[in-house]
């Protein structure tokens, strides 16, 4: 009968589909079901599909075993005239082998079983026809409301032979209803204090603090539930390890996962992403850099000191002069061009550190040109110099220094030669007070026992190529 086809068809599918799922009740609990649905005799018993009840009372033997009795009954009619009553009823003892542990939210199962069946009839004798009689079966149990009610598809074949027959009938139960566990223990899998059923999150750490729904919480949001978190208070996208608690790998004070510099050198000053700041640009972070304000365009050591200066100190310690042979002019004029402002940046660090020298800004040309237009020329580029200098480092006493123009009666190398001219176009800062520096030679020499050193600018020469100024001293 199409009916008994899609009975049949609609319990396989769901015995198919049926999921996996935590416990629920274990132990050996009683089960207790009431159903409703179809009855759908043999063909050959000449009756008529009808409606169809049932219940069931179990003991759960074994998570894979339940022992059932059961009855099934189904009121229907001869399907002939005069289509007189002709009902049937089965009783009998069931083993459910469940096919997934019965402590599962979802529960398939095979019946096997044995009991009396009995034929109700009128007009055909006997009246009462009651024979032994047995079942198989397919059924479905699925967890609704809470983990003690489950829903209950069956599908039950009832072997029953009726009057004059030689063989046994195939009379069809397909019913739905509701199973109830009586006692039995509740699971709690995750010993999380919410019952399995209930526990939406049913696989939560033990230790976790959860919500009424058995799920964690995790107030800072950094994925350790509350409980566990040993730092509950962590920020917004720190990383933390598996305590909750946040890290700081470099040690700047800005976590990681925070820390958008994450790999800040050590004593660095950063910003709220953990990101170094350089105030004076000279590639040595703010905190480690030892010369916080650097004239841009100096090469720096390590320490973020100019190596140039140091040079020049060192320069001017050891011979009285410092001699720029890279400071460059305009052609014909005195005006200094913008790339030689480094250089003499340089030269005004170390000169603002020695108020009691004496200095002579000299200026020097090559023989090119007339000496007399040279000896100008020299003039007004020296006092150009002394000018830039003075106003670049106001620390600098301008009454320490003057400024003189040699021309080109003071040449260091030939004139004859491409490479001897350019180191004759110099600016020279020489000092005119030799005592006072044999005495800051000394002083920087020599560092008393008690009280602090002053700044070690004295270190090891560093050898650097410096570019000759191209011949400025006529114009095109």
């Amino acid at each position: 009968m199409p009916s008994k086809r899609i009975a049949s068809l609609v319990l396989t599918l769901g015995l198919a589909l049926a999921a996996p799922a935590a416990a629920q009740i274990t132990g050996r609990p009683l089960e207790v079901s009431g159903s409703a649905g179809w009855f759908i005799p043999d063909g050959r018993a000449r009756m008529q599909t009808s409606l169809a009840t049932q219940a069931t009372l179990g003991w759960r033997v074994l998570p894979g075993l339940s022992i059932e009795g059961h009855a099934t009954f189904g009121p229907s009619h001869a399907d002939t005239l005069p289509h007189q009553r002709h009902n049937f009823t089965q009783a009998g003892v069931d083993f459910r082998w469940n096919l997934r542990d019965a402590e599962s939210k979802t529960v398939p199962y095979v019946l096997t079983g044995a009991g009396v069946g009995e034929s109700h009839t009128s007009g055909h004798p006997p009246d009462k026809l009651q024979k032994g009689s047995a079942s198989l079966g397919l059924g479905l149990l699925q967890t609704v409301f809470n983990q003690r009610t489950y829903l209950r598809l069956e599908v039950r074949d009832m072997m029953f032979r009726e009057r004059e027959a030689l063989e046994f009938s195939n009379h069809i139960a397909v019913t739905a209803g509701i199973q109830f566990i009586i006692g039995g223990k509740v699971i709690d899998s995750d010993r999380d204090s919410v019952y399995d059923g209930i526990d939406k999150c049913p696989n939560t750490p033990i230790g976790c603090i959860v919500d009424k729904n058995g799920c964690p919480a995790d107030s800072d949001g950094d994925g350790v539930c509350d409980g566990l978190d040993k730092c509950p208070n962590t920020p917004k996208g720190a990383t933390v390890d598996a305590q909750g608690c946040p890290k700081d790998s470099d040690g700047d004070g800005v976590l990681d996962g925070i820390d958008q510099c994450p790999n800040t050198p050590t004593g660095c000053t950063v910003d709220v992403h953990g990101c170094p700041a350089d105030a004076d640009s000279d590639g040595v972070c703010d905190g480690v850099d030892v010369c916080p304000n650097t004239p841009r365009g100096l090469r720096v050591d390590a320490r973020g000191c100019p190596i140039e200066v140091m040079d020049k100190e060192t320069q001017l310690l050891d011979t009285g002069m410092i001699r720029l042979s890279n400071v460059q002019f305009d052609t014909g004029k005195d005006s200094i061009k913008a790339g030689s402002y480094a250089v003499l940046d340089s030269v005004g660090m170390v000169l603002e550190q020695y108020p009691t020298l004496k200095i002579e800004v000299g200026g020097h040309t090559d023989n090119r040109g007339t000496p007399d237009k040279n000896q100008k020329l020299s003039e007004a580029r020296a006092a150009s110099v002394l000018r830039y200098v003075t106003a670049k480092f106001p620390a600098i006493n301008a009454g320490q220094f003057t400024s003189k123009g040699y021309g080109q009666s003071a040449p260091i190398a030939p004139n004859s030669t491409t490479a001897g001219r350019a180191k004759n176009r110099r600016v020279e800062f020489k000092v005119m007070n030799p005592g006072a520096l044999r005495v800051e030679r000394e002083r920087r020499r020599f560092v008393p026992k008690t009280g602090a050193a002053p700044p070690d600018t004295t270190p090891r020469l560093v050898p650097k190529t410096e570019a000759a100024p191209p011949d400025t001293t006529r114009k095109p």
